[in-house]
């Protein structure tokens, strides 16, 4: 089993390539949309019934990859969902329907749900022999997978065809699949060891919540283990609600409330975008200083102010900032969730943890529409600002969950 300091750094760096991966070929499909869309001849309406079906796919798989990943490992059910995403983004430009666009979607979010939770559990158990808090630096490689696979989707939208463009995403994951996929399998998922074996833990002071004798086993779903773990799951539904309610909704408030234009109202959630990478990619550290319960209480706090400013402020610029604010703040919270159920319950609390935070992701866009029309958007906005300071309560309160 891998122990050695490059056995891990090995581990580390083909994890990371499947996180890129996953981020490269999801945001390739989600530039195509709107040519999907064409294609099908579907209504606003019917198209967002089609999109359910990622969601439908991913939410239902979830749960069963948790225990696919007990039976087979977290590896192995990593590369087969790799296999299986980078197949199936290639059919959406073969319907011709919403209904049959809807169908292939099932497929493609089920693979998209299934490799989530296998690497994640994956990326628990080297967070656990590492004795690092590295998770957010795996989040931080889906984070630029997905500018990457925007940027590039963009560049050659005028040139080529959905058709074209998802079937070279289609070779393209196949081809890293084929290449990372072999070292990923020959190496054994990690388990914790004695701590003479172990790497140098880092030349600074580690936080105390960060002390490998905090780094218990994952124990079995008891009714209080599976409490946790659903109270983890929290923390990243309130997360993953103000990521989806920024990416669907920013850059109308920018432009209906705050008079900008097309151009400059889409830097906002580009500046939110670019903010979450950069906080995730300082993470490891920012958790090693400051560890994870006061990670969790300073980004859930940092983001609801941030909102505040983002919803309530007079001006394009200030605005922008709160949304600047808000992306530092609810950076690394998610992979702390996740790997906090993980480090709890293994490939079970994983997929607990991402089916809640997937599910907020979901419900965000739709509750600030309705509170929109029930209030104001600015007003619905500040809703993330809510369910951020809920985060960061819910952080403080579980500081000694992971006691034993």
């Amino acid at each position: 089993m891998p122990g050695t300091r490059s056995d891990l750094t090995r581990l580390r760096i083909t994890l990371t390539a499947f996180f890129a991966l996953d981020g490269f070929i999801f945001a390739g499909w989600v530039v195509r949309i709107p040519a999907i869309k064409e294609q099908t001849g579907a209504s606003a309406s019917s198209l967002g019934l089609a999109l359910l079906g990622v969601s439908a796919g991913a939410v239902i798989t979830m749960m069963l990859t948790g225990r696919l990943c007990h039976r087979y490992g977290n590896h192995q059910v990593t590369v087969v969902c790799a296999v299986l995403l980078s197949l199936s983004v290639s059919l959406p430009p073969l319907t011709h329907s919403p209904l049959t666009l809807g169908l292939v979607l099932l497929v493609f979010g089920a693979a998209y749900g299934g490799i989530n939770v296998a690497f994640n559990s994956a990326a628990v158990d080297l967070v656990r022999a590492m004795r690092r808090p590295i998770m957010p630096s795996f989040h931080a490689a889906f984070s630029l997978g997905g500018m990457v696979g925007a940027g590039l989707g963009g560049l050659v939208a005028g040139v080529l065809t959905p058709t074209q463009h998802l079937f070279g995403l289609t070779l393209i994951g196949l081809l890293v699949t084929a290449l990372v996929g072999r070292s990923l399998l020959r190496l054994q998922p990690p388990t914790p060891a004695a701590p003479s074996t172990l790497p140098t833990p880092p030349a600074h002071p580690t936080h105390p919540d960060d002390s490998p004798k905090q780094e218990p086993t994952p124990r079995r779903l008891t009714p209080r283990t599976r409490g946790l773990v659903f109270t983890f799951g929290l923390i990243a539904l309130c997360t993953a609600f103000g990521e989806g309610a920024l990416a669907d909704w920013s850059a109308l408030h920018l432009e209906q409330d705050l008079d900008a234009t097309a151009g400059a109202a889409a830097i906002g959630y580009s500046c939110f975008a670019l903010a979450m990478t950069a906080g995730r990619l300082s993470g490891t550290r920012l958790l090693e200083r400051l560890g994870r319960t006061r990670t969790l209480v300073s980004g859930g706090t940092t983001a609801a102010a941030g909102m505040l400013l983002g919803a309530l402020a007079p001006t394009l610029w200030a605005a922008v900032l709160g949304f600047v604010i808000t992306g530092l703040g609810l950076a690394n919270l998610f992979p702390v969730a996740v790997e906090r159920a993980g480090t709890l319950a293994g490939p079970d609390g994983v997929a607990i943890a991402s089916t809640l935070g997937y599910g907020g992701m979901l419900l965000g866009p739709p509750a600030i529409g309705f509170m929109a029309d029930w209030y104001s958007l600015p007003a619905a906005l500040t809703s993330v600002a809510v369910l951020a300071a809920v985060a960061a309560l819910t952080g403080f309160l579980t500081r000694h969950a992971a006691e034993g």
